[in-house]
């Protein structure tokens, strides 16, 4: 049984968490941290993190940027690993993330989604076989109309994951509507759309002569990423020092 610590419980994700646990029999929230102690959870819920002293094997957190440098300190005091969902973090929390990680060990991922990394595997195989012979490669994502940044994080981690694989010979083209020119051959376009509720889509067309390969991935609620960052959780337990990413739950 894994013992998790809830950083962020009684934010939306954190419950969404919290349910998935309740029905995995592998795992097992046996604290939450939030500054807010409203809900029900059937674990006892710390305002400060520095309060905690119940044992666990591992931190999740999805919470906010501005409580993280509190999280490494303890995670590290405490010599217990973490799956650090937040987004938004600063340079220099990035490099206290990298530093912690000498002495526990720290996932970060772009994107939580079993789905969404294991297509970025399979992006690097498809990569190698379609850009030698000529396709054009085109990356469309959607959001819903409140998300403010485009392209999405994980639309770039695709573009990134297609561009390792081809020795970063591609250039990124985000817009085409200021220079009329025909495509050019390195050219790696990314489309962003913007409406409703759309939790999050990403496609990727490979597109050659006579023939067209669109591989998708559809989330149809943020429980994917929890899911995923339990996944996480259950790699992460007992792993030693380092830094690691959803590229290593998956294999």
């Amino acid at each position: 049984m894994v013992r998790i610590i809830m950083h962020g419980c009684n934010g939306k994700m954190g419950q969404i968490i919290s349910t998935i646990c309740k029905e995995d029999d592998q795992v097992e929230i046996v604290a939450g941290i939030d500054v807010v102690d409203n809900k029900d959870n059937g674990y006892p819920v710390f305002s400060d993190i520095d309060a905690c002293d119940v044992e666990a094997d591992v931190i999740i957190d999805f919470s906010v940027s501005t409580v993280i440098d509190k999280l490494l300190d303890y995670s590290e005091a405490k010599k217990i690993p973490v799956v650090l969902c937040t987004t938004g973090l600063s340079p220099e929390q990035l490099n206290k993330m990298s530093k912690v990680s000498e002495n526990v060990a720290v996932l970060k991922s772009a994107n939580m989604s079993l789905g969404i990394n294991t297509l970025m595997k399979l992006l690097k195989d498809a990569a190698n076989v379609f850009a030698p012979a000529g396709f054009d490669i085109e990356i469309v994502e959607k959001h819903h109309n409140l998300k403010v940044d485009a392209p999405s994080g994980t639309a770039l981690a695709l573009a990134d994951s297609i561009n390792e694989a081809r020795n970063n010979e591609y250039e990124y083209v985000y817009d085409r509507s200021q220079v009329r020119q025909k495509r050019g051959a390195k050219e790696l376009g990314i489309s962003a759309v913007r409406g409703g509720t759309i939790v999050g889509e990403h496609e990727v067309i490979f597109a050659g002569i006579d023939e067209v390969i669109e591989i998708k991935h559809t989330a149809y609620s943020k429980s994917v990423f929890a899911k995923g960052a339990v996944e996480a959780a259950k790699f992460l337990a007992g792993k030693p020092a380092g830094m690691y990413d959803m590229a290593d739950v998956i294999g």
